[in-house]
């Protein structure tokens, strides 16, 4: 998100490339983008709060690990299905109703997950539902705003930044939205630890982000001015879908080639990272902390660490973002999407096998410090990976465009959790973390080698 007064994307003081810059300009930003930025808090909050610690919960109310990873492929299929009439529906109704509306369908989704524990209880037929089955649909609610919302968030930024300031753009939105990827994690581990149940402490987490989307949804609807959105055709079904794939600007094609394979690979073991640290290195904390002439004895159980090295990684990708946006102007964006590409590449194996190379040279905690502030830079490449979506998209369409891209991405990666969730439990989880690896090497080198720079940028 840029200033909104720049026309001239070579007008950038250099002393502005600093990860505190969308902070220090957060009131001087295209009121569109402010309040987009401030729904984008709030719903991210909840959602990471809640979404990196629902396996656990899952496995906490009976579920299996393959069933996590079916859930996670659920999750992809509906990555897969939402974000192309999200974006359609926001060309044609304008941003701010599409948003009000899928704020207030994803608050709903975290309320489901709240009472899934007594949902449990109920029987259909005879047949009793299990507890984790709520969490499937729960999600189907609580993805709307993320995915959804996805083509109607860019295109708000598009419409309020110069094209040669996309990268800078999308990193002001995402600062605010990772502060909150942050801060939310961090929360969380504060309020497992009140109670020693997970199931118990983890529901005060869900009402918390229950209040969270009820505001968000408020902010979007009463702050946000439509006056300037741009409308653009109605949903005509598959064919307006094949138009849209027929006209996909090709400078995407092989982004979408490279961004597909290692969003395959992550796939595959991202609802897995809690376990990792919960049950496969049963990892927590036990300290003592000296302040101030006091000593302190800290305590985390594995479940409440895991907030913490979320909040790690996020701090580290609050100050990586902004330069990295910065950097792209000078060099494209082409190679510092390629970065991020690599990190996501090599995180599993880098997760996996980090604590048995390190061996006892390091205590455990701090080994899993080291990996997850290292899993930090993969957001280094998001801004400029955003903008060399979007940059292409004629006026008016930058909706259908970002839903056209993700809805052939998302629907490839749909089987990724499921399969990363067989060899998980079927076979090893150093298994499935090392195919997953090497499917996002690949990935990256292809988008190395064919991928294209956006002409603003080159």
């Amino acid at each position: 998100m840029s200033d909104g007064d720049e026309a001239d994307g070579d007008a950038v003081d250099d002393q502005s490339a600093d990860p505190l810059d969308a902070f220090r300009r957060f009131f001087a930003l295209e009121r569109d983008v402010l309040v987009l930025s401030a729904a984008m808090f709030a719903f991210s909050l909840g959602f990471q709060m809640t979404s990196r610690f629902l396996p656990e919960y899952m496995v906490a109310l009976g579920a299996s690990g393959f069933v996590v990873g079916l859930f996670g492929t659920f999750g992809n299929v509906i990555s897969a299905l939402y974000p192309y009439p999200g974006g359609a529906v926001s060309d044609r109704i304008g941003s701010r109703n599409a948003l009000t509306l899928f704020g207030l369908v994803s608050t709903a989704g975290f309320g489901v997950w709240l009472v899934a524990p007594r949902l449990g209880a109920l029987s259909f037929g005879g047949v009793t539902v299990p507890a984790w089955a709520w969490i499937f649909v729960g999600l189907i609610l609580a993805q709307a705003w993320k995915s959804f919302g996805l083509g109607a968030t860019f295109a708000v930024v598009k419409q309020a930044t110069d094209p040669s300031r996309l990268a800078a753009g999308f990193a002001s939105t995402e600062t605010f939205r990772r502060t909150a990827f942050l801060i939310g994690p961090v929360l969380a581990a504060v309020l497992i630890g009140l109670r020693s149940e997970f199931t118990v402490s983890f529901r005060f987490v869900l009402a918390v982000a229950v209040a969270f989307g009820a505001l968000g949804t408020l902010v979007q609807h009463r702050l946000y001015d439509a006056s300037d959105d741009s409308f653009g055709d109605s949903f005509a079904g598959l064919d307006r879908i094949r138009e849209d794939l027929r006209e996909m600007p090709a400078p995407l094609r092989p982004l979408l080639v490279g961004d597909t394979l290692v969003r395959f690979a992550n796939g595959m073991v991202y609802v897995f990272f809690v376990l990792v640290v919960t049950q496969f290195f049963r990892v927590g904390l036990d300290a003592t902390v000296a302040l101030g002439g006091f000593a302190y004895d800290v305590s985390l159980s594995p479940q409440a660490f895991f907030g913490y090295l979320l909040g790690v990684e996020m701090l580290v990708a609050l100050l990586i973002m902004v330069p990295a946006s910065k950097l792209a102007e000078r060099v494209g964006l082409k190679p510092v999407v390629a970065v991020g590409f690599a990190v996501y590449a090599v995180f599993p194996v880098v997760l996996i096998y980090a604590p048995t190379l390190a061996g006892s040279a390091l205590p455990l905690s701090a080994v899993m410090v080291a990996v997850f502030a290292f899993s930090g830079l993969r957001f280094a490449g998001l801004p400029s990976h955003k903008a060399l979506i979007v940059g292409p998209a004629e006026s008016g369409a930058g909706g259908r465009v970002t839903g056209t891209y993700y809805l052939l991405r998302n629907t490839i990666v749909i089987p990724s959790a499921a399969v990363g969730g067989y060899l998980w439990d079927f076979v090893s989880p150093e298994v499935a973390f090392a195919v997953a690896a090497v499917v996002g090497v690949v990935g990256t080198g292809y988008f190395l080698a064919f991928g294209e720079e956006f002409e603003a940028y080159a």
